[in-house]
């Protein structure tokens, strides 16, 4: 299966995309799947899940989340109950590690190599994260290769997705997963497992 497992729509407050516009274009590129992972909110996407998909192509919804060691994916968490802090930025990465795994959740460090306030080469030293972002659809090859390096060195799972904000973003980057995901439980666990891989798509960074 195919997921793109970084999406931002509307409901992130930063563009206008439409998620109905979002997930028709996964299923024009012949993806199976798509994961909301708004900014900052779990329940800040919940409108999605009343859009009516084919069978077979499934809806997630996770989230980025800006910590003080750089932007975090959460994926397993139901609602917004991983944020004790009430406040949306810097976040204290280890607490946030913990509080996202005491719900069930898993937490993936987003393109780890992207610019000064990206986790850089801290990654190769935190703890609590079940994968690596390795493949972006906006980061360049050369960011690419230094996540997948990091996540050989830690053993490490791999994990793609697009950081889309407009429809032509969509599926640039996606997760290609070993077995059929139907459910946010299973999708975190076969993270967690390690039964997936980042793929990228991109030809202008891949």
């Amino acid at each position: 299966m195919r997921i793109d497992l970084h999406c931002h729509s509307k409901y992130s407050h930063d563009n206008y995309l439409e998620p109905e516009i979002l997930i028709r274009q996964a299923i024009k590129l012949g993806l199976d799947g798509v994961c909301f992972t708004e900014h900052y909110s779990v329940t800040a996407s919940r409108p999605v899940e009343k859009i009516s998909v084919p069978e077979g192509f499934y809806v997630f919804r996770g989230v980025e989340i800006a910590t003080d060691h750089g932007h975090l994916l959460a994926y397993g968490v139901k609602d917004d109950a991983w944020n004790l802090w009430g406040r949306d930025n810097y976040l204290p990465f280890q607490e946030v590690t913990e509080s996202v795994h005491k719900l069930g959740g898993i937490c993936v460090p987003a393109h780890p190599f992207r610019g000064w306030e990206a986790a850089g080469d801290r990654i190769l030293e935190m703890n609590g994260i079940d994968a690596i972002e390795t493949h972006n659809g906006k980061d360049p090859e050369t960011a690419h290769q230094q996540a997948i390096r990091v996540a050989r060195m830690r053993s490490l799972p791999s994990v793609g997705g697009s950081d889309c904000h407009r429809r032509v973003e969509v599926g640039r980057a996606f997760t290609l997963f070993d077995n059929p995901i139907r459910t946010i439980e299973e999708l975190a666990e076969a993270i967690r497992e390690g039964n997936c891989k980042g793929v990228c798509e991109c030809p202008c960074r891949c």
